[in-house]
C-alpha cells in the first residue's frame, strides 16, 4: 500500500511523535520515512531511520506526557506536506507551535523540515 502524502504527515506527527512505545514506534518509521531519510531541526540535521529514531525517543524522554496535536489539515502540493502542529502537556495549552514540511517520494518522507516557535502566552 502506498501511502499519501497527507498521510505521511499525519503518521510522522502521531505515529513517531508521539507514540511512547519503541517497537510501534520503529513500525511506523520503517513504514513513514525513507532508510536515507534526512530531518532538519533547528538546532541539527539528522540522517536515516536509525538516527532519527533515536532522537524521536530523545524528544519523548524530555517532556514525559507531552503530545503533538495537529493544527489544521495537512496541505499538499504535488509530493510537498506540510502540517502545522502545537505540543505541550496533554489537556493543556501549547506551549510551543510549529510545522513540519516535508519532501515525499516512492510513497515515504525523504526530507523532513521542522520548524518551531514559542506558542503565545495568555494575558
Amino acid at each position: 500500500m502506498t501511502s499519501t502524502v497527507a498521510d505521511l504527515m499525519r503518521r510522522n506527527l502521531l505515529d513517531v511523535f508521539n507514540e511512547p512505545d519503541a517497537g510501534r514506534r520503529n513500525a511506523a518509521i520503517a513504514e513513514t520515512y525513507a532508510e536515507d531519510v534526512v530531518w532538519h531541526e533547528p538546532d541539527r540535521v539528522v540522517r536515516g531511520r536509525e538516527a532519527l529514531s533515536v532522537r524521536a525517543a530523545e524528544l519523548l524522554a524530555e517532556q514525559p506526557g507531552w503530545v503533538f496535536r495537529p493544527e489544521g489539515p495537512v496541505s499538499v502540493t504535488d509530493d510537498l506536506g506540510h502540517l502545522g502542529w502545537v505540543y505541550g502537556p496533554a489537556g493543556e495549552p501549547p506551549v510551543a507551535t510549529g510545522m513540519d514540511i516535508a519532501h515525499c517520494k516512492d510513497g515515504v518522507i525523504v526530507d523532513l523540515y521542522t520548524l518551531v516557535s514559542e506558542a503565545p502566552r495568555p494575558s
